[in-house]
Parts: C-alpha cells; sequence; structure tokens
C-alpha cells in the first residue's frame, strides 16, 4: 500500500534531450532508507528537479523523511528484517511508483552484493558502484588481495576460509597479540572486537561473530594485528561510467567509541602534503583496480609516522561526507546522481581544490557517562543553531518525534566550516552549545568536553584518544553554582505566577491578594521554603518576596539579590535574570520534575523532588535483580533457575539500537528466576532475572 504527498512541480536535469549513449534520464528516486540520509538526498534531488519516493517502516509512519518526500509507501513493521532491509518489498515500491533509480543511502542494503544485482535485473538504476565492486571490497579478505596486487599497502593478517576456532586461534598466535577481530563483511564497527591476549581471544571470537550473524548474516571473520594508538584516516573518492576516478581529500575519524566515528574532521590534521598526495593516489589505485563507479570511502590505519596501511573501502557515501563538501565546495549526493545517469564526473583531479577545515560532530541519544550506553525517547523540546553558508544541521527529526528503539541512536550531525582548524573548531563548539535538547539523554556535554581537550585542539588524535584521557573527558560532576541554582528557583518562580496570572484572566471569580504568587502581603513580609535536587543532593532555598518584583535567595549561609523574566522569543522561552548584578539570559525548560537550563557557556539540571511515597513504588523491584539498560530484544540467555552466580558473571545479551549488550550479575547469588528467553523483547528497567542473596540461600 502506499501513501501519496502532492507532488512538486519541477524538471529534471539528468538525461533527457542530448543524453546520448550511456546515459539514463532519472526524473524519480526511491531512497531505500530512513532518517537523517535519507532527508539528505531528498533535498539534493529536489535542487535537480528530480521527484523522490520514500519507504517507511509502521515506527516510522510520522517521520521528517516521510513527510519530506513526494510519495511515500509503508514496508512493513518496525524491525529492519522486515522492512528496510525488505529487498523484494523495495523492488515493489520502485515498480509501482516508477522509480527510475534506487538510492540505498548507507547501512541497510547500501552495500549488499544482492540487492544491486537485483536492481540491475529489474532495470532499475543503482545508484553506487556495480554488483562486482561491492563484492570484492566488501569481503575484507578479498580486497585485501586486490589492494596488495595493486600496491596498495595492506596490514598483517589472516583472511582464509578456514573458519574454525582453532585456526583463528593459532593465526592469532603468529600474529602476535593484541589482535583486530572483524567480521569479514563488516562495517561501521559491527562485529568488531579486540583480543588483547590468548585468555580472551574465544569470548570476544563469540561475540564478535554472534553481532556479524545478526548485522550481516555473515559470521566469518578475519584477524589482523591491531595497530597502537592508531590514526584513522580515509580519503573519499569517486568514479564514473567512463574510466574516470578522483579522489576529494582525506578526512580524520579516530576520535571514536566502540568503534564508531564521533567526530570527524577535514582535511587531517598535521598531514602534509606529500603525505596527502600519497593518500590520495594509494585511494585512486583502489577504486581502479575494481572499476570503481561512484561515491566510496577508501580506510586507512595510519601510525605515528605517518605511515598508512588499507583497512577497507566502503562502497556507499559515508556518514561523514559533508565534512568533505564543506572543503571542496561540493555536493556528493549530485555528483551520485549524475554519475548514474551516465555523466562524467563534474570536476576532474586538478580541478578539485582544497579550502578551509571543517568538522562534523554527531549527536546521538547516550549517557556518556553509562559507557555510551544509547537510549531512546522523545525529543520534548529541540533547539538547534541557525544554518548559514558555514553551518549544517543534517538531521531526520524535528521537536516531538521520537528517537526509536529499532534503529540508530543517531539525532543529528552538526557541520562547521571556517578558514581553519582553530577558527572551525571555535564554531563547532559555539555551536554545540546552541544545540540544546530535553527529554532523553545525549553526548553534547561530552562532545564539548572532547572538542576543548587540549590535545584534541592540538590535532593529537587516534582511535584510543578517548580511554587514553578518560579521566579528564568524565571529570567527577562538581556541585552546581548556588547562583545557578537561584535562577532555576527564578525560573520556577515566575513559571508559576504565569500559569497562575493565566488561569485567574479566565475565571470570573476575584482572587485573593494571600494567593498571589507575587508574594506581597499585608504587614507580612513573606518567605517561601524551596527544595531543589542537585543530582542527588537537595538543596534548600529561601525565597524572600520584595517590593518591585526582586528576590532575596539564601542557600545556607549565602544571600543573592535576583530579579528577572521571562521572555518568548522565535518560539523559545529565555530566562533573563540578574543575580547580584550579573545579569544572564538562558533558554528555560521545565518538563517532568526537572528544570533545565541552557546558558552560552554551558547547561544545568536541577530537579524537583519527587514524594517518597512515589520514589518507594519506582524503586520496587530494581534491587531484586538484573534489569534491561534499555527496551531490546534477548539475544541470548546464559543461566537458568538454581544457577549460582558470582558478581560480573555474564547472564544474557541484548540487542537494541543496533548494538549488543552483556548484561551482567549485580551481585552474587542463586538463580531464582529468568523472566525473559531468547527473542523475547524487554522494556526498559525491566527485571530480567531475580535471584536470591548466596547467604540467604545458604541459610
Amino acid at each position: 500500500s502506499g501513501e501519496w504527498c502532492p507532488s512538486k512541480k519541477g524538471e529534471s536535469v539528468l538525461g533527457g534531450k542530448g543524453a546520448g549513449t550511456g546515459r539514463h534520464n532519472i526524473e524519480k528516486i526511491l531512497i531505500a532508507n530512513r532518517g537523517e540520509i535519507a532527508c539528505r538526498v531528498m533535498r539534493t534531488a529536489k535542487k535537480m528537479g528530480v521527484k523522490s519516493v520514500a519507504v517507511y517502516s509502521e515506527a516510522d509512519r510520522n517521520s521528517m523523511h516521510v513527510a519530506m518526500a513526494d510519495e511515500a509507501f509503508c514496508i512493513g513493521p518496525a524491525p529492519s528484517q522486515q522492512s528496510y532491509l525488505a529487498m523484494e518489498k523495495i523492488i515493489q515500491v520502485a515498480r509501482v511508483s516508477a522509480a527510475q533509480a534506487v538510492h540505498p543511502g548507507y547501512g541497510f542494503l547500501s552495500e549488499n552484493t544482492e540487492f544491486a544485482e537485483l536492481c540491475k535485473q529489474e532495470g532499475i538504476i543503482f545508484i553506487g558502484p556495480p554488483s562486482s565492486a561491492i563484492r570484492d571490497m566488501g569481503i575484507k579478505s578479498t580486497s585485501k588481495a586486490i589492494m596488495s596486487a595493486a600496491g596498495v599497502p595492506v596490514v598483517e593478517g589472516y583472511h582464509g576460509e578456514d573458519q574454525s576456532d582453532e585456526c583463528l586461534k593459532d593465526h592469532a598466535k603468529r600474529i602476535g597479540y593484541p589482535v583486530m577481530i572483524k567480521a569479514v563483511r563488516g562495517g561501521g564497527g559491527k562485529g568488531m572486537r579486540i583480543a588483547h591476549s590468548e585468555k580472551e581471544f574465544l569470548d570476544q571470537l563469540e561475540s564478535a561473530r554472534r553481532e556479524a550473524k545478526k548485522s550481516f548474516n555473515d559470521d566469518a571473520m578475519l584477524i589482523e594485528k591491531f595497530v597502537d594508538n592508531p590514526r584513522h584516516v580515509e580519503v573519499q573518492v569517486f568514479g564514473d561510467q567512463h574510466g574516470n576516478a578522483v579522489h576529494l581529500f582525506e578526512r580524520d575519524c579516530s576520535v571514536q567509541r566502540r568503534h564508531q566515528k564521533i567526530i570527524e574532521e577535514a582535511p587531517g590534521p598535521g598531514i602534509n602534503s606529500e603525505v596527502r598526495k600519497r593518500l590520495g593516489e594509494a585511494a585512486v589505485k583502489a577504486a581502479k583496480a575494481v572499476n570503481y563507479v561512484g561515491a566510496g570511502t577508501v580506510e586507512f590505519i595510519m601510525d605515528s609516522r605517518h605511515n598508512f596501511y588499507f583497512m577497507e573501502m566502503n562502497t556507499r557515501l559515508q556518514v561523514e561526507h559533508p565534512v568533505t563538501e564543506m572543503i571542496t565546495g561540493t555536493d556528493l549526493v549530485e555528483w551520485q546522481l549524475r554519475v548514474a545517469a551516465g555523466e562524467k564526473l563534474p570536476l576532474m583531479q586538478e580541478e578539485i581544490l582544497l579550502r578551509g577545515h571543517a568538522f562534523e560532530a554527531r549527536i546521538y541519544a547516550e549517557d556518556p557517562n553509562n559507557n555510551f550506553m544509547p537510549g531512546a525517547g522523545p525529543l520534548l523540546h529541540l533547539s538547534t543553531p541557525p544554518p548559514d553558508s558555514f553551518t549544517r544541521i543534517e538531521t531526520g527529526v524535528r521537536q516531538g518525534d521520537e528517537v526509536s528503539v529499532h534503529y540508530d541512536p543517531m539525532i543529528a550531525k552538526l557541520v562547521v566550516w571556517a578558514e581553519d582548524r582553530q577558527a572551525a573548531l571555535r564554531k563547532l563548539r559555539y555551536s554545540l552549545h546552541r544545540y540544546n535538547i530535553v527529554g532523553l539523554s545525549t553526548n553534547i556535554d561530552f562532545l564539548l568536553s572532547l572538542s576543548g581537550h587540549p590535545q584534541f585542539e592540538a590535532g593529537n588524535v587516534h582511535t584510543n584518544f578517548i580511554p587514553q584521557h578518560h579521566d579528564e573527558l568524565f571529570p567527577t560532576k562538581k556541585a552546581t553554582p548556588p547562583e545557578v541554582m537561584c535562577q532555576a528557583a527564578l525560573g520556577l518562580i515566575l513559571k508559576e505566577k504565569m500559569q497562575t496570572d493565566a488561569f485567574r484572566d479566565q475565571s470570573d471569580d476575584k482572587f485573593s491578594p494571600f494567593a498571589s504568587s507575587t508574594g506581597r502581603r499585608i504587614n507580612i513580609c513573606y518567605t517561601r521554603k524551596l527544595s531543589l535536587l542537585d543530582g542527588e543532593n537537595v538543596v534548600d532555598i529561601a525565597v524572600s518576596y520584595n517590593q518591585g518584583g526582586s528576590y532575596n535567595m539564601q542557600i545556607q549561609d549565602k544571600t543573592f539579590l535576583i530579579s528577572g523574566e521571562i521572555v518568548n522569543e522565535d518560539d523559545t522561552v529565555y530566562l533573563r535574570s540578574s543575580v547580584n548584578g550579573t545579569v544572564c539570559k538562558s533558554r528555560l525548560v521545565i518538563l517532568d520534575n526537572t528544570i533545565y537550563l541552557f546558558f552560552p557557556e554551558g547547561s544545568a539540571q536541577v530537579g524537583l523532588p519527587v514524594p517518597k511515597y512515589l520514589s518507594a513504588v519506582s524503586s520496587v523491584g530494581m534491587q531484586s535483580g538484573a534489569v534491561a539498560p534499555m527496551t531490546g530484544t534477548v539475544e541470548k540467555v546464559f543461566v537458568k533457575a538454581g544457577d549460582k552466580v558470582q558478581i560480573g558473571d555474564p547472564l544474557m545479551v541484548m540487542i537494541a539500537m543496533k548494538m549488543e549488550h552483556t548484561i551482567r550479575a549485580p551481585k552474587a547469588g542463586v538463580i531464582k528466576k529468568v523472566n525473559f528467553q531468547e527473542g523475547a523483547q524487554a522494556n526498559r528497567h525491566a527485571p530480567l532475572v531475580e535471584f536470591v542473596d548466596e547467604e540467604a540461600e545458604s541459610k
């Protein structure tokens, strides 16, 4: 079934009259993806006068990419295996909508050889490389052999067909620990583990296989020497159907967590022109070795001496492609559409010029303080820095949307450009301060901490950056300054006053002056006690109401004179305040027993205490066993009733938001009951396993 949006007028600039042999007329494309990348492709398509067709799962029915498309079709339930990975359903939509081409985005089917071949068989243009290139470069063992034959440097490893545990373990010992265990068909950090010793090799191998099978339906592995503290440097390449291939310089994607990138930049810091030239030439060699067509990325490991080794090739558009666009003044999606239509590359190598510096920060729904645990939930409040020629916000969500548990937790990509690296870094931090989200945990504060680290500012980046600088990046949380607590109290009081005034305006009854929230009393100096939460600590504030609308607020032995007002500018609520003469303006959001303040230099969350009887109810069952850290699917169960476990023992594995999480015993005991079996879905905070203390059991 299809859901149709009004058509947008526009003539395609691809193909048409005079297109010539080998060129195709593309007037409509289907985007076989969702979220941010689907919206990104649609923006360029509209600019070029090409109509766009969206596909969506039932969970995405009201999503941004559906609203943007000219036509939209539901293709199944939320699980991606039944929707975005269902090749036949997507091909059927292409037939029904008469789309001449399919853009796969990234992830899902973008590097699926069978899907590219199926498009070809159906006479549909696959906006990507030939299926042979996807096959050769998607299988890491094959790609290593091709690259070595083409003269591209490769890292030592085992890429053979014998996949037995003993064979892989023997090769790991031969190569020497630490080793990287990688899914042969991997990508995006999925199916990738590091084994630091022989003792942990088999556990890491099993975990990598499990994740690879889930993500790629193939659990074949390869083993590589792990380069200590390497840089992850990749080169954007592009080829056409006329034998031309170019590179568009390099990107540094070294700063990662869970083998996934969070800040990317272009060009790579500290890379001189000679190394840059050799990187580009090696990447073009790689592309030409497989007759590459379209956008691709050749990824290299680079050591501290700037020696680099081929790691893999991603045969698609990358998440971080906007930084390349910013430093080259190009639209790579437009290039994709033109090359797919049979046109030559818009620019040759000597015409591609490097200008300035760009950063991309990936904003995720996750909790960095809880091992970057991904989360899901509603975007109750969302305000962003205003986009301009040098600031891009690539997103697929709006205020009020939900970050779904079924898909990747990325909310947006914040991309900035400036004349040099330091100026671009300042702009990145300035923009991050103005990216304000309420409703779920995000990594914005962590991105600010990371981008402000002295070693990051100096460009001394590598893939072990976050673990190496963990203590500085995750400092002990300090108490919220009393001035900020007073501003939170002021925001709460003024909000109450607005609500009271609104209610009074709607009522025919006259209010007693004793009910007024202004605090004015006859012959009485009114003082009110407010209790707010700074983390888990209760902060008591004595508030005295002064004539003229100001307040004296006392916290312990300190007193502050504070005044202010709530104003609405461009649909955003601000608190303008003066604390002991210091004037400040901050965004104000009050939701779910929490006061959120967003300042130009940071943010604060101040809680309103929950009554004891409610907090007691919410904590029932939380300490009697292991609970789900998030909503997800139980992938594997390791225990049964009656089993004895020690603290830290694995109980089960959950899959949520495209990631695998091992649930471990919070303390020693005997399993009383396992509440979820393999394949079942558990909601966040649901008790997964109940057990009794070992001491209680012995009695």
